[in-house]
């Protein structure tokens, strides 16, 4: 099938850009990397009048440390992200669920901000951004925004942004000393969405889990944390006992839908396997004992 009828434009500028969204509204689209948004196009599924076309603003695409935190341009490229040193060494859990992104063509063009305004339930991104409390940056004629991660996802394929935002900026916060991090996750097929797919980053003092972050992908309306099972963790550790009752726990947090590809009370079963698998390679690459 072919997209419906529409115009593009082109700014040059993040000013250029924000006027147009202000002139046209719910009747534009930002297009960044175009992964997600033109097979929606294509299908119908969205039907906006005309396509802002972000790829000429190079001001968007940059990876920078901010000190505590690394500050990525929304328009910033996967394969980047998944290259880049800084990433690999202060945000290693980003840096891992980022090669897990489909495949090698689909990251090379496919951009961060684009995964994110998304909002995909079933993509990386948002469980990591979750998982490791990032903000989001917006911009607007009217100024900008900061919304937490937590704020930033609504619904499926819904987000925060309002129709003249522009996600503009991601602040990921550097790993914690300490810290030992994992995503896993299960497919179909390699490059498929999720059936559902687990975020952790666990900070360690003295052997024990100082701070738990978990979050879920593949199993609601928009990834989730795991606030139940962290709590066990914090409290309990992570021995064989502790890990097998946070995966119960996750597992029986979540609330999925079922679909061709899996029913709900498989994807529920999915959370606990893969919340199982994201702690024990967590334990194993921080050398803990438990």
């Amino acid at each position: 099938m072919k997209p419906p009828p529409l115009d593009i434009l082109s700014p040059s500028s993040l000013i250029e850009a924000l006027a147009l969204l202000s002139e046209h509204g719910d009747a534009a689209r930002p297009l960044a990397g175009g992964q997600s948004l033109v097979p929606l196009l294509n299908f119908r599924l969205s039907r906006p009048e005309i396509l802002i076309d972000l790829n000429r603003i190079s001001d968007l695409a940059f990876i920078k440390d901010g000190g505590d935190h690394i500050a990525i341009g929304a328009m910033t490229r996967e394969r980047t992200i998944e290259e880049n040193e800084l990433v690999r060494d202060q945000a290693p859990l980003l840096q891992e669920a980022t090669t897990q992104i489909a495949h090698l063509p689909i990251r090379s063009r496919g951009t961060i901000g684009g995964s994110l305004a998304n909002a995909d339930p079933a993509a990386e991104y948002p469980a990591v951004a979750l998982a490791l409390e990032i903000e989001l940056v917006t911009q607007s004629v009217r100024g900008e925004r900061r919304i937490k991660a937590a704020a930033f996802f609504e619904d499926v394929l819904t987000t925060a942004l309002e129709p003249d935002e522009l996600l503009t900026e991601i602040i990921v916060p550097k790993a914690p000393p300490g810290s030992s991090s994992a995503f896993v996750e299960i497919a179909r097929r390699h490059g498929d969405f999720a059936l559902a797919g687990v975020a952790a980053q666990i900070t360690f003092a003295n052997n024990a889990p100082a701070d738990v972050c978990l979050a879920v992908c593949g199993a609601g309306s928009t990834a989730s944390r795991l606030t139940t099972a962290e709590e066990i963790i914090l409290q309990d550790g992570v021995g064989v006992e502790a890990v097998k009752a946070a995966s119960a726990a996750a597992a029986a947090s979540v609330d999925p839908m079922s679909d061709l590809h899996a029913s709900a009370d498989y994807r529920r079963r999915l959370v606990g396997v893969m919340t199982t698998r994201a702690l024990e390679k967590v334990v194993q690459r921080a050398a803990v004992t438990s």
